[in-house]
């Protein structure tokens, strides 16, 4: 039997895997279309789309109509590149030195520039590849983190705009707090990043592509679209069917991935026997506790195993409580005296047969974001796609 065959074999024959219902990411670029109005969808499909897998993903969305995509990084632009993505694609990271503005440019990205070693970067990237390079400019109304600080962006911009060997696509800036019920610290970086605007405007010059709203800020435009006339969005997280904020929940996103297995073992334990490492979970009393082949090698959190986290399954149309630590590679979950079949699917997050398990709800048990729970799901866990 040859490698591959095994490896097949043993893909099969584990059940853990992500579900990724490309429907409802189409569905939830609707949404987000629908929420842009006449703006430009920048379509953002950094760290593997968000753990859902860039290049089924961008093919959909291109379909779908989305006119640029995003990444963050160059091998993230390289992967599309090699599955043939032409689309225009911008670099949200910029670029990290002469090699990296070239690699950039050679594959035809169109990077943000942050500070002025990214601008000379990709100035004399342009220049010793006979070609002019488009950018564009972030600016830091606020968030203190990346991108130009916003007394200096307009000389910035206006160096962009002198230059033979470069031109200026675009002027952005990321909301730090789009995701909070407060508007007011939203609304002041609007208000900064529309005097930068005004600025740009005093020069003669063109911004270009103007955009600043992220999935949270675009479901809450009606705060900063007062301040700033964009014409474009970079929707994120709400593509894949998480809402940024639970004050945005009616939005009618749809989850598009769900991390599933199925029960490989059960044990009948005794009132006080400890389950698992340190036997920090005891049994409250006798019953049954199901073993799961999932684990924190796999990307599910450690976290959600600890004492108090209060995290759950979903296994026979029931949430069931997680007993003891999470493994490297199992976890175990307490299913007193309801003795399910080895076999029995169960669900970390997103919907199966026996109903949904919202990502939001582990996230908050393991004290982390549901953007993390996305990414990090390792690479041993196949993904399949469905229509």
């Amino acid at each position: 039997m040859a490698a591959n065959d095994v490896q097949a074999r043993e893909l099969v024959a584990r059940p853990t895997r992500a579900r990724i219902d490309l429907g409802a990411i189409a569905h939830n670029f609707a949404i987000a279309r629908r929420q842009a109005e006449d703006r430009v969808v920048i379509a953002v499909v950094k760290a593997d789309a968000y753990g859902h897998g860039a290049i089924a993903v961008a093919r959909l969305l291109l379909r779908e109509g989305a006119s640029w995509l995003a990444v963050a990084t160059v091998s993230e632009l390289a992967a599309l590149r090699g599955a043939g993505i032409d689309a225009p694609v911008l670099l949200l990271g910029g670029v990290h030195g002469a090699r990296d503005a070239h690699a950039a440019l050679a594959l035809g990205a169109t990077p943000v520039v942050h500070h002025e070693p990214q601008r000379e970067w990709v100035e004399r990237a342009a220049r010793e590849r006979g070609a002019r390079a488009t950018v564009h400019v972030e600016v830091d109304s606020g968030m203190h983190r990346f991108g130009v600080p916003a007394d200096e962006a307009v000389a910035l911009v206006a160096r962009v705009a002198a230059s033979p060997h470069l031109a200026l696509g675009g002027v952005a800036t990321h909301f730090a707090q789009a995701d909070d019920p407060d508007p007011g610290p939203t609304c002041e970086q609007a208000e900064a990043f529309a005097r930068v605007l005004d600025g740009i405007g005093r020069r003669g010059l063109d911004p270009g592509l103007v955009h600043l709203a992220n999935s949270a800020g675009l479901l809450g435009r009606s705060h900063w679209e007062k301040f700033v006339r964009s014409n474009a969005v970079r929707p994120g997280l709400m593509l894949y069917g998480v809402t940024p904020a639970p004050h945005l929940a009616a939005s009618g996103l749809r989850p598009a991935m769900t991390l599933e297995t199925a029960v490989a073992a059960l044990r009948r334990v005794r009132a006080g026997d400890g389950v698992g490492y340190g036997a920090t979970w005891r049994a409250p009393r006798s019953g049954w506790v199901a073993t799961l082949p999932m684990g924190y090698a796999d990307g599910f959190p450690w976290t959600a195993g600890a004492p108090g986290a209060g995290a759950e399954l979903l296994v026979a149309g029931r949430r069931r409580p997680i007993a003891g630590r999470v493994s490297m590679d199992l976890i175990s979950v307490w299913l007193d005296d309801d003795a399910v079949p080895v076999g029995e699917p169960a669900i970390a997050f997103g919907t199966g047969a026996g109903g949904t398990l919202p990502v939001e709800d582990l996230a908050s048990a393991a004290r982390t974001l549901s953007y993390e729970l996305l990414v990090r799901i390792g690479a041993r866990v196949p993904r399949v796609w469905t229509a």
